[in-house]
């Protein structure tokens, strides 16, 4: 009888160390860190900078691609998620659906906002979420914006949850909410790069993902 009850023991468990839900809840277990290998937490700000250099280029000049921040494209609001010409950008919090989390870790829906709201639309929240009525449709790239709201998942707030996925040595931002399993099913997207007429530079997604670094502010 023993046996028997040590032999059933062993195949569940072997079944369980198989199980898809299993590998899914250990790929979900990783930290994500910054660029002093330190983890990154929802009561800190940070700036999402290019994890491999780039170069920007005006009508007058040239400079590396630097990190995230705020613009219009026709001074209205919401204001949109750019990339900046030179410096590292604006500093941002991440939070958590599961608000007890003080630790961020990969494949977690999250919100994202900058840190401090912008004058031109202090109305609006810094919260970033994916903007379906302003996108270009020749390649399906809709850009990130701001104005969402924080936390309450659901159809109404799916378009405001983002994740953070590793991409090679470092990592990128990914549009794709699990956060509500009753919402419609939504398209998962990488976020990258899309450039409008103004050659201002979005986020948006993409099939080709900005590949990222998180420095602390």
């Amino acid at each position: 009888m023993k046996t028997a009850v040590l032999t059933l023991f062993s195949l569940v468990f072997a079944i369980t160390l198989q199980s898809p839900f299993h590998g899914a809840a250990g790929a979900a277990i990783e930290t994500v860190v910054d660029t002093s290998g330190k983890k990154l937490r929802a009561d800190a700000n940070y700036y999402i900078i290019p994890a491999v250099p780039f170069t920007i280029c005006s009508l007058v000049s040239c400079s590396n691609g630097g990190g995230l921040t705020l613009d219009s494209v026709d001074d209205s609001c919401p204001l949109d998620v750019v990339i900046e010409k030179a410096n590292e950008g604006l500093p941002l919090t991440f939070t958590p659906y599961d608000t007890k989390k003080t630790v961020i870790r990969v494949s977690t829906d999250l919100n994202i906002r900058f840190s401090e709201v912008d004058q031109r639309c202090a109305n609006f929240s810094t919260v970033w979420k994916v903007d379906d009525s302003h996108h270009d449709g020749s390649v399906g790239q809709r850009i990130v914006t701001t104005g969402g709201a924080l936390g309450n998942p659901g159809e109404n707030t799916i378009l405001n949850w983002f994740k953070i996925e590793k991409f090679d040595d470092a990592y990128k931002l990914v549009y794709c909410p699990t956060v509500c399993p009753s919402c419609k099913p939504h398209v998962c997207k990488d976020l990258g790069m899309f450039v409008d007429s103004n050659k201002r530079k979005h986020l948006a997604t993409s099939d080709e993902p900005f590949k990222v670094k998180f420095q602390k502010a």
